[in-house]
C-alpha cells in the first residue's frame, strides 16, 4: 500500500533503537525524510545505517541530544525549524516499587516522558496549522490505561501523554492536522529484552514468554510479544494522509491486553 508519505519529513524522538527506530525505518520505506535521534552518538550513527539498508537511498537526518532537556529541544528546533510530522516516541520505564519511587524519579519519568512531547509539539505544531497539513504522535502505552502496580510512574507519565494528545487534537479543529496517541502492549523492543534478561538470567526465552503472558498479562489475545514492526505499521498508517479521518485517538496496539469494548 503506498501511504502517500513520499518527501514528508518526519522527525521521531528516541528513535536510535526499539520502537522508535521501527517507526523511523517504516516512514523512510515509504519515502519520508527522516530525522532520527538519541543520546549516544553511536547509536544514532548505527540506527541510520540500518534505515539506509532497509531503504536504500533514503534521506536520513541526525540528532544527538537528550531530547528531556529543553535546552536539548532548542538546539534542534533551531537545526530543524518545521517538521511534516512528529513521532514523540522518547520514553523510559522500570520496574519498581512505589515506597521506592523516590522524588526524583518522579520528576525524571515526566521529564523524559511528558515533557520531550509536549516542548515538541509546542514548537512544531503552529506550523503545522499555518501549512493546513501535519501529524503529531505521541506514543503512549496500554499501560496508560491500567497501570501497573509496580510501574505507577510510568503509568502515569503514559496517561498523561493521552491527556495531551486529545487535548492538543482539539486544537486542531477543522484543519488537516491531526493528533494521535498509539498504545503498544508488551513489545520485544531493545529495551525489554534487556529487562527479560535481568529478570530471568538464563532462561530459554519461549519459557519465560509463556509465563509472561500466563500471569503477568493473562488477558492478551496475541499470547505473545508483539514485534516493533507491528506497532510501527499502525504509526505509519496514523502518519500518513490515509489516516485523516483519525483525530483524537487512542490507537491500541497491545495484543488485546486491554478487556474493554471501548477507548
Amino acid at each position: 500500500m503506498d501511504l502517500k508519505l513520499a518527501g514528508k519529513l518526519a522527525l521521531i524522538s528516541g528513535s536510535s533503537k526499539g520502537i522508535g527506530l521501527a517507526i523511523a525505518r517504516a516512514l523512510a520505506v515509504e519515502g519520508c525524510r527522516v530525522i532520527i535521534n538519541g543520546r549516544d552518538a553511536g547509536a544514532v550513527a548505527g540506527g541510520a545505517t540500518s534505515i539506509r539498508a532497509a531503504a536504500p537511498g533514503a534521506d536520513i537526518q541526525t540528532f544527538v541530544g537528550d531530547l528531556s532537556t529543553a535546552s536539548a529541544a532548542d538546539d534542534l528546533v533551531q537545526r530543524f525549524p518545521t517538521v511534516d510530522i512528529l513521532v514523540n516516541n522518547l520514553g523510559i520505564f522500570e520496574r519498581k516499587a512505589f515506597a521506592d519511587i523516590a522524588d526524583a524519579d518522579w520528576q525524571r519519568y515526566f521529564d523524559v516522558n511528558v515533557m520531550s512531547g509536549v516542548r515538541l509539539s509546542r514548537a512544531y505544531l503552529p506550523a503545522m496549522k499555518e501549512r493546513n497539513w501535519g501529524r503529531v504522535v505521541f506514543i503512549s502505552s496500554e499501560s496508560g490505561i491500567q497501570i501497573p502496580p509496580d510501574m505507577i510512574h510510568y503509568g502515569m507519565t503514559k496517561t498523561a501523554q493521552l491527556a495531551i494528545s486529545r487535548g492538543l487534537a482539539e486544537t486542531c479543529a477543522g484543519t488537516a492536522v491531526t493528533v494521535n496517541a498509539v498504545l503498544p502492549g508488551p513489545t520485544l523492543s531493545d529495551g525489554n529484552k534487556a529487562a527479560i534478561a535481568r529478570r530471568a538470567p538464563g532462561r530459554p526465552f519461549p519459557e519465560v514468554e509463556k509465563e509472561f503472558f500466563e500471569k503477568i498479562r493473562p488477558t492478551s489475545l496475541l499470547k505473545r510479544y508483539a514485534t516493533v514492526d507491528e506497532v510501527a505499521n499502525l504509526v505509519a498508517y496514523v502518519c500518513s494522509p490515509l489516516a485523516s479521518a483519525t483525530n483524537g485517538a487512542a490507537l491500541r496496539v497491545e495484543g488485546g491486553v486491554v478487556r474493554a469494548c471501548f477507548g
